[in-house]
């Protein structure tokens, strides 16, 4: 199918001889905004960090397609080039780096094409403008000293930059009050097109107010074990998760 952007077929990980992923499955076409939704240790970060090709998390079975082509033996740059992003659940500080150097280097690197620099301080000003932040937050070292909603908002400020095919944003809204919950869902909605697709990891449904999912899925114990629509985070948000937990265990 031309429109299939991911596959994961039977995907089996472990970290440190744990298996934490045990046969999940997922499918995403273009232009679609996955939610996963779950309790703590169920393995969503780990189906994040597998994706983006972490190497502490080993695929000991199953396979992961994108556009088609495995990327199981892919190293993390290799999937980036490739188009796939990963926002840090807790980012990194990094002094002596500016915003603005980290991001065109990241830019340079994932496009293979050298930034000029008055074009890239052209995008990276137009890009700050729509998620509300400030232009001198270009000048500052990355993460350092930012508050929680900063460095979340340059995550999504980051992944405007590289404009990836698949995003995968890690509880990009935890910790963030309501004006920054929206200002990322609004950085999420300009950045969706038909050409792309994003993948939310989430325990809140504040985020749900602001974008629109086509799915949501609830991964429990390293599989999917229920799809739906906005109805199911809502039923979750309402119930949690034990309803659903003993269905399955059933």
């Amino acid at each position: 199918m031309e429109n299939k952007l991911l596959s994961i077929n039977n995907l089996k990980v472990n970290i440190e001889d744990k298996e934490i992923l045990k046969g999940l499955n997922l499918e995403i076409n273009k232009g679609e905004i996955h939610i996963i939704m779950g309790p703590n240790g169920g393995g969503k970060s780990t189906l994040a960090y597998s994706l983006m090709g972490h190497p502490q998390y080993k695929i000991i079975d199953g396979e992961i397609v994108l556009e088609g082509k495995s990327i199981n033996e892919l190293t993390a740059d290799k999937r980036a080039k490739n188009g796939i992003f990963l926002s840090f659940q807790y980012p990194e500080e990094i002094p002596g780096v500016t915003v603005e150097e980290f991001l065109r280097t990241a830019k340079t690197s994932v496009s293979g094409e050298v930034q000029k620099i008055m074009a890239f301080k052209k995008l990276l000003k137009e890009k700050m403008i729509q998620l509300e932040m400030k232009e001198e937050y270009a000048a500052r070292y990355l993460n350092l000293g930012f508050s929680g909603g900063e460095k979340k908002k340059n995550e999504i400020l980051q992944m405007s930059i590289l404009e990836p095919k698949l995003a995968i944003l890690d509880e990009t809204d935890s910790g963030l009050d309501v004006d920054a919950i929206r200002i990322v869902a609004d950085g999420v909605n300009k950045f969706i097109d038909e050409s792309r697709a994003i993948l939310v990891i989430t325990h809140y449904n504040k985020l749900l107010e602001y974008i629109k999912p086509d799915y949501v899925h609830i991964l429990i114990d390293g599989k999917i074990i229920k799809t739906g629509g906005i109805e199911l985070a809502e039923e979750i948000d309402k119930n949690g998760y034990e309803n659903i937990k003993a269905k399955f265990s059933n």
